[in-house]
């Protein structure tokens, strides 16, 4: 049942974001800023934790979970060490994502042969 929560939560954020590109002119790149700030804000309002625990992994896999990390990160280090933790808080919290998606991201250039457009 957790496969079923998770495929149809992240299955209906992708499908918004489809829509997004489809039904408006919103560039890519933008609707990905959407998502994240929507993460960040749905977390403040203590709205995204609810869905996180609902659905697992469809919910913290899209760039909104990145969000909700990174709010979740601040939130904790303020807690923790006061206003610094608000500059700190959300690098900690991301810094596996990122440090995996720049080495991945390395390893795809290495082993794959761009060709020209």
């Amino acid at each position: 049942m957790i496969y079923l929560k998770a495929f149809l939560v992240g299955g209906a954020i992708c499908m918004v974001g489809q829509i997004l590109v489809d039904r408006t002119k919103i560039t890519p790149a933008r609707i990905m800023v959407l998502f994240l700030v929507a993460g960040v804000v749905l977390s403040a309002l203590g709205l995204y934790e609810p869905l996180v625990e609902f659905a697992g992994a469809g919910a913290t896999t899209p760039i909104s979970g990145f969000g909700h990390m990174l709010a979740k990160g601040v939130r904790e280090a303020v807690e923790e060490r006061g206003l610094l933790g608000a500059l700190t808080g959300g690098l900690t919290a991301g810094a596996a994502g990122i440090s995996a998606a720049i080495f991945f991201g390395l390893l795809a250039a290495l082993v794959s042969k761009p060709k020209s457009k």
